[in-house]
């Protein structure tokens, strides 16, 4: 079985995924739960931010991962940067922080995997696994509308079992 791949504008699947019981769940619907609308709210940097500053913002907001823009261009996605991306192309490489821009580690717009609003969940989540990230920008009309965590993606995984486990249970004790 071939991976699902998402490039920055289209999307193409060389295999059908199969979902049982999820087909209605989108990336939409985990936006709406968040309280983020396709008005563009999110959590985002500058290329110019120093990565300090950036990490800093990260951990106040208790996310893993900011959208990057270029200065002034906040509809446009120039990448993401994640915590990953901190351990791998700073702490780990004995960088500083404070004098690297956000710019220079950054995953790039080019090499981003992204989803649309009307993208399953599951393919969301097999997106993710399969590619091993953690989270991943939400773009429509090729404009930035959010962005999702794999904790967001499992929570309404987990959300959808449980309407299933209660619709069961009702239905064998002849209440459905």
């Amino acid at each position: 079985m071939r991976p699902l791949l998402f490039s920055r504008y289209e999307s193409v699947s060389s295999a059908r995924m199969e979902e049982h019981g999820f087909e209605s769940t989108t990336i939409s619907d985990i936006l709406k739960g968040k309280g983020k609308s396709a008005d563009g709210s999110w959590l985002w940097c500058t290329t110019d931010d120093s990565v300090y500053d950036a990490v800093k913002s990260m951990t106040q907001h208790n996310v893993g991962a900011l959208v990057v823009v270029k200065p002034g261009e906040q509809k446009s996605i120039a990448g993401i940067i994640t915590e990953r991306d901190y351990l791998r192309k700073i702490i780990v490489q004995g960088r500083s922080s404070k004098s690297t821009k956000v710019g220079d580690i950054m995953t790039e717009e080019n090499k981003l995997i992204t989803v649309t609003p009307d993208t399953k969940v599951l393919k969301a989540m097999q997106l993710m696994t399969d590619n091993r990230i953690r989270h991943i920008p939400v773009i429509d009309d090729r404009a930035m509308i959010g962005m999702v965590s794999i904790g967001d993606v499992v929570r309404a995984v987990v959300s959808e079992h449980r309407e299933e486990l209660d619709r069961l249970n009702a239905y064998i004790q002849g209440g459905y």
